[in-house]
C-alpha cells in the first residue's frame, strides 16, 4: 500500500471523530488540542518522508483548529505550509506567511516570529533573493537567541549555515550547521540533525573536499534510508551525485542521480526531478553525449516551469549550453548560457559562475570572438583564483575553529578539574599534594594535544598550498606556480632565464572527435612524458587547457632553442595509438630568453606568447622565438 494512503486513512478517522464530539466538556477540548498537537508534529516528520503527507496532515490540523482555534498551533500549521511551498509555489507560500504574520500578536510563544521570518527567507532564497533572505535568518536567530526557542533557532541556524556556504562563507556556515545538528540532538528531533548532517556534507563538497563530503553523504543515506526518510534520502542521492560528479565519478554520479529521480516520482516531488535530471544530463555531457543531455534537459526545463526555483533553472540553462556547444550550435550556447550567467550573479554562486564565465569563453573562442572569449577567460579564471582562496581561507578558518573548539574544551576541563581540587584540597589537606600532580599531568596532557593539534594545523595548511599549486588533471605545477618560479628568477637571478610556451596543435579536434575524457588522457599522457625530460631546476607546468611552459634559469636562447627542439620531437614520438589510433600529436613552441634584472613576467610572457603565434603562423610543429625588442602580439590561430 502507497505510503500516503497508510498516513492518511487513521488522519481521516481522527478528524471524522473529532468533528463529532464537539465543544462538549473541557476535558475533550483538551483531548483535541493534544491530537492537534500530535497531527502537527507528525506532519514535521512527514516533510522528511512524503511532503504531499505533510502538506495533508497540516491542513487537517488547520481544519480542526477553525473549531477551537490556538493561535501558537496555527502558526505552527501555517509554517509547515509555507515550507511545503516554499519550493513549489511562491504566491501560496506568501499567503502561508501573512495568514501567520496576522497571528503572531495573538502568539504566546514569541519564538514563532522567529520562525515566521525563516519561512520568508526560504522562499526568498527560492527565488534567488539570497541578500534578503540572509537579513532575514539573521534577524530571525537574533529573536529566537531572544526568546530561549532553541527548537525555532536550530531550524533558523539550518537555513542560515546552508545559504552562508552557498556564498562561499563556509566556516561560518559549518559553524551554523553543526550549532544546528547539536540543537536538534537535544530537541530530540533526529531527523532534522540528519538533515544537518546532509547540508554539512554539501558544505565540505563546496569547499572543495569532495571526498569527505562523499563520505559524509553515504553516511546521513545509509541513516536516512533506515528510518524511511524516503524525501531526505532523495535529496541526499542528488547530493551525493553532485559530490561524485566533482570527482569526476561518472558511472557512481549516474547511478545516484538515477536512484534520486526514482525517489522523486515515487513522492511525485517535481523539483527532486527536475534536480536529478539535471545531474543526468550533466554525466550525459561528460561522456560526450550531447544529444542524450538534450533530451533530459526539456524533461528537467518542463518540470522547473512547475517550481519557483530560479538556481535550478540557471543549472539546466548551464548544462544545456554545453550540451549545445557540444553540438556546434555556438549562437544558441552563447544565448543560454548568458540566462545562466545572470541567474548565478544574482544568487552570488561562486561555485557556478566559474564553470559559466568558462564555457562562455570556449563558445565565444569558437564563434571567433577572440575580445569576449578573452575577457570571460580572464573572468573564468578571476572566479577560479577567488574561489580557491576561499576555499583555502575559509578550510584554514575551519581548521582554526576546531583547533580552538577544543582547546577550549581542554582548558574548561581543566579548569573544572583544578576547582574540583581546590575543593577538596579545603575538605582534605592531605590530598592537596596529590592534586596538584594531578592538575600538573593534565597540563601536560593539555599541552601535548595542543602540540598535535598545531602539527595537525600545519600538515594541513601544507597540503591544501601544495593543491592550491598543483593542477588537478596532470598533477604538474599549474600557472601560478609557474609564474611564482619564473618572477623569482627575473627577480633574482644574474643571468638569462629562459621560457618555452608550448600548445598542443589541434587540440580542439581531438575533443570534438573521441570526446573531453580522450583528451584528458592524451593531456596526462603529454605531460606524464615530458615531466621525466625536464629535470631541475627547470620546471614544467601546465598554463590551461592544452598549453605548457617551461622555465629554464641560467639559459641563453640558443640553448633554449636546442631544449625546444628536442621536446618538440619528443612529443612527436609519444604514442597514443591506444586512444587516437594512427594519430600522432604535434606542439608548437614559442621561446622567449630575459634580460638580466630588466625584465618582468608580464613582458616575458608577451614575448613568448608572440613566438608562440608565430609558431602557429608557420604551420605549427615547429619552435619560434620573439626578439626583445618586439611587443606588437598579432591574433593566435585557431
Amino acid at each position: 500500500m502507497p505510503l500516503h494512503r497508510i498516513a492518511v486513512a487513521p488522519l481521516t478517522a481522527l478528524l471524522a471523530a473529532l468533528l463529532m464530539l464537539g465543544a462538549v466538556a473541557p476535558s475533550a477540548r483538551a483531548s483535541e488540542k493534544t491530537s492537534i498537537l500530535s497531527l502537527i508534529e507528525q506532519s514535521a516528520v512527514s516533510a522528511r518522508v512524503d511532503p504531499e503527507v505533510s502538506k495533508r496532515q497540516a491542513e487537517s490540523a488547520l481544519e480542526l483548529l477553525r473549531r477551537d482555534p490556538n493561535p501558537d498551533l496555527e502558526i505552527r500549521a501555517h509554517l509547515l505550509l509555507c515550507d511545503y511551498h516554499s519550493e513549489r509555489d511562491q504566491a501560496a507560500a506568501e499567503q502561508q506567511i501573512a495568514a501567520a504574520t496576522a497571528l503572531l500578536p495573538q502568539a504566546t510563544r514569541p519564538g514563532l516570529r522567529a520562525g515566521v521570518l525563516n519561512c520568508q527567507g526560504e522562499t526568498l532564497q527560492t527565488v534567488g533573493d539570497n541578500g534578503q533572505a540572509r537579513a532575514l535568518y539573521d534577524q530571525a536567530a537574533a529573536i529566537a537567541t531572544q526568546t530561549g526557542d532553541n527548537q525555532m533557532l536550530a531550524e533558523v541556524l539550518f537555513s542560515s549555515g546552508y545559504l552562508r556556504s552557498l556564498q562561499g562563507e563556509y566556516a561560518a556556515g559549518l559553524t551554523e550547521l553543526r550549532r544546528a545538528q547539536g540543537l536538534f540532538e537535544q530537541q530530540q528531533m533526529p531527523q532534522h540533525a540528519l538533515a544537518a548532517l546532509d547540508s554539512i556534507a554539501i558544505t565540505y563538497n563546496r569547499m572543495g573536499d569532495y571526498t569527505e563530503a562523499e563520505h559524509l553523504f553515504q553516511r546521513a543515506l545509509e541513516a536516512q534510508h533506515k528510518a524511511g526518510l524516503k524525501r531526505d534520502e532523495m535529496v541526499t542521492l542528488h547530493n551525493l551525485g553532485r559530490a561524485q560528479e566533482n570527482l569526476q565519478e561518472w558511472d557512481a554520479a549516474h547511478s545516484a542521480f538515477a536512484a534520486s529521480l526514482e525517489l522523486s516520482k515515487q513522492l511525485d516531488y517535481v523539483r527532486g526531478q527536475a534536480y536529478a535530471l539535471r545531474g543526468l544530463a550533466t554525466v550525459a555531457n561528460a561522456q560526450g553525449n550531447p544529444n542524450a543531455a538534450m533530451t533530459l534537459l526539456d524533461e528537467a526545463s518542463e518540470l522547473q516551469r512547475r517550481t519557483p526555483d530560479v538556481r535550478l533553472l540557471g543549472q539546466i540553462d548551464l548544462a544545456r549550453g554545453i550540451a549545445l556547444h557540444q553540438l556546434t550550435r555556438l549562437k544558441e550556447s552563447a544565448a543560454i548560457l548568458g540566462q545562466a550567467l545572470l541567474v548565478f550573479r544574482q544568487a552570488d554562486s561562486l561555485g557556478e559562475l566559474g564553470p559559466t564565465y568558462d564555457q562562455l569563453a570556449a563558445v565565444d573562442a569558437d564563434l571567433g570572438d577572440w575580445r569576449d572569449a578573452f575577457e570571460y577567460r580572464t573572468l573564468a579564471q578571476s572566479m577560479s583564483t577567488r574561489l580557491l582562496r576561499d576555499q583555502l581561507d575559509q578550510r584554514f578558518e575551519t581548521l582554526k575553529v576546531e583547533f580552538d573548539t577544543a582547546a577550549r574544551e581542554q582548558e574548561n576541563e581543566l579548569l573544572t578539574l583544578e576547582n574540583a581540587a581546590n575543593q577538596k584540597a579545603l575538605a582534605q589537606q592531605l590530598r592537596a599534594s596529590n592534586l596538584r600532580t594531578a592538575v600538573i599531568v593534565l597540563t601536560a596532557l593539555l599541552l601535548a594535544v595542543l602540540v598535535w593539534l598545531a602539527v595537525h594545523q600545519r600538515r594541513s595548511t601544507l597540503r591544501l598550498r601544495g593543491l592550491a599549486m598543483t593542477d588537478e588533471l596532470t598533477a604538474v605545477p599549474n600557472r601560478r606556480a609557474v609564474l611564482a618560479q619564473l618572477a623569482q628568477l627575473l627577480r633574482r637571478s644574474h643571468t638569462p632565464t629562459s621560457i618555452l610556451i608550448m600548445d598542443i596543435d589541434h587540440f580542439k579536434s581531438i575533443n570534438d572527435r573521441h570526446g573531453h575524457l580522450i583528451g584528458d588522457e592524451t593531456l596526462r599522457a603529454m605531460t606524464a612524458n615530458l615531466r621525466e625530460a625536464v629535470s631541475e631546476p627547470a620546471m614544467f607546468g601546465r598554463l590551461g587547457g592544452e598549453e605548457f611552459a617551461v622555465v629554464l634559469p641560467a639559459t641563453g636562447l640558443d640553448q633554449a632553442i636546442t631544449i625546444a627542439e628536442r621536446l618538440r620531437e619528443r612529443v612527436m614520438r609519444i604514442d597514443l595509438s591506444r586512444w587516437l589510433g594512427d594519430r600522432r600529436i604535434t606542439v608548437s613552441i614559442g621561446v622567449a630568453t630575459s634580460v638580466p634584472t630588466h625584465d618582468t613576467i608580464s613582458v616575458m610572457l608577451r614575448r613568448a606568447d608572440a613566438a608562440l603565434y608565430a609558431a602557429k603562423d608557420a604551420g605549427r610543429n615547429c619552435v619560434r622565438t620573439h626578439a626583445a625588442a618586439e611587443e606588437q602580439i598579432t591574433p593566435r590561430v585557431a
